[in-house]
């Protein structure tokens, strides 16, 4: 909470994306690039947490920045509409969460391939090497929770059915036999025919890159809630995670890649351990009993350590803030940001804070 009202005070004039470890200073993006729906999402859940709403005000001045981003011809609309408006509507019933959000989904659902069964890159995707209309990947898989949520409010089942179509096709195309995640893949636009696995950002194309495994959780524990008629989803979302669980460190913290030779001397990524963190807790919701405190006994002593490791102090010295998440590993391919804040990493941070204590109850968001 420190670090986000150090943010709104700091009265940026671009969307927060990246931060620098000593000093704090966020690098920005002017139009949100494909994470300003995670700084929104930030002030959702400091409305959520506190009922204050100056953060209310906030969020909306900066989910009204969106708009522009509406056609954009990028799967990344995903992360901006769901985190950026949703999440808003399903928790506050805000009624301009609702209008921008589901004006992001329909204008998500344009880019869908009937052949592929899917929504691609996009021409203007970000950070990605190649993109395009015949080039996807496993981050986006979450946007089946958007276009359900969208397809509950509007009536439009083609929204839902786009959706889970979507993340069944990133079985195939992203998971592997094992359970570990490939992040990306190439198909035939005409035909929707599988061509090659491979990867933006990973250390290999036959690598596990943390985030994509994180990414992987995320996407399936989302599609499991959002269709449980979908028994695959449930299936694909345990085997996920039950990965992480087995290769994770001993002290919880992701590497950047799982596969990098130079274990033990590599970045760690807390943005990727803190969005399988927040996976699990959502799991733990949709399995049985039995299973469930497999789930919240990971993601428990995963928050711990970010908390006590990875989080700055709460009465930090004048140069930074209290409640940084460092350590988050953006980019290693190109050298981008590899020991930062991240502010994708601060949002399922304080998401998977927010849900242990019971903030969503059994909802899952």
């Amino acid at each position: 909470m420190t670090r986000i009202d150090n943010t709104v005070a700091s009265q940026l004039d671009y969307f927060p994306h990246y931060a620098d470890p000593t000093t704090g200073i966020w690098t920005t993006t002017p139009n949100g690039d494909w994470t300003g729906g995670f700084w929104i999402g930030l002030l959702w859940l400091a409305h959520k947490y506190t009922l204050d709403p100056k953060y209310v005000r906030s969020a909306e001045y900066w989910l009204e920045k969106l708009r522009t981003r509406i056609n954009s011809q990028t799967v990344f609309r995903g992360f901006l509409f769901y985190y950026g408006g949703a999440i808003a509507e399903i928790l506050f019933a805000n009624p301009k969460a609702r209008e921008i959000a589901l004006l992001g989904a329909e204008g998500l659902c344009k880019l869908y391939n009937e052949k592929a069964k899917l929504i691609p890159l996009g021409a203007e995707a970000e950070e990605a090497n190649h993109v395009g209309l015949a080039e996807t990947n496993v981050d986006c898989v979450m946007l089946i929770a958007l276009l359900s949520w969208a397809s509950e409010k509007t009536g439009n089942q083609k929204l839902r059915e786009i959706g889970v179509q979507h993340a069944r096709s990133h079985v195939r195309l992203c998971v592997r036999d094992d359970g570990s995640v490939c992040q990306s893949a190439s198909f035939d636009a005409n035909t929707g025919r599988f061509v090659v696995r491979y990867t933006h950002k990973g250390f290999s194309d036959d690598s596990t890159w943390s985030r994509a495994q994180a990414w992987g959780m995320l996407g399936y524990s989302l599609a499991a809630a959002s269709a449980p008629h979908e028994e695959e989803f449930l299936k694909v979302a345990i085997k996920v995670s039950d990965w992480w669980i087995d290769h994770v460190p001993e002290d919880k913290i992701a590497f950047w890649d799982f596969d990098d030779p130079n274990v033990p001397l590599i970045e760690r990524d807390t943005s990727a351990t803190a969005i399988a963190t927040s996976s699990l807790l959502k799991l733990s919701k949709l399995v049985k009993n039995s299973q469930r405190q497999k789930y919240i006994h990971a993601a428990e002593e995963t928050l711990e350590n970010l908390v006590n490791h990875h989080m700055t102090p709460l009465h930090e010295n004048e140069s930074r803030s209290g409640g940084m998440l460092l350590h988050g590993c953006y980019n290693k391919k190109i050298k981008l940001a590899t020991n930062n804040e991240l502010v994708w990493g601060d949002y399922f941070f304080l998401e998977g804070l927010l849900d242990l204590i019971g903030s969503f109850g059994e909802r899952i968001i």
